[in-house]
């Protein structure tokens, strides 16, 4: 009977650990979020949209990664 207290206790204990965990990671997600939304906000603000290059592929004569190029086009 001992035993199955301590199973009772530790089951409770990892429970109540894992929906602390979850409140946690909850709010740091919304955190980042926001934060994200705010940096858009100040760079449209300012003019400075982000660029979309596509897809990238490394270039090895100068050793870095550029916009890939459409053959044929």
């Amino acid at each position: 009977m001992p035993q199955l207290v301590a199973v009772f206790v530790v089951g409770a204990g990892l429970y109540a650990g894992l929906k602390w965990l979850t409140k946690v990671l909850e709010s740091q997600a919304r955190v980042a979020a926001r934060q994200a939304e705010e940096l858009k906000r100040r760079a449209a603000e300012q003019g400075r949209v982000p660029k979309d290059l596509g897809t990238l592929e490394y270039d090895p004569e100068s050793g870095v990664y550029k916009p890939r190029t459409r053959r044929g086009a």
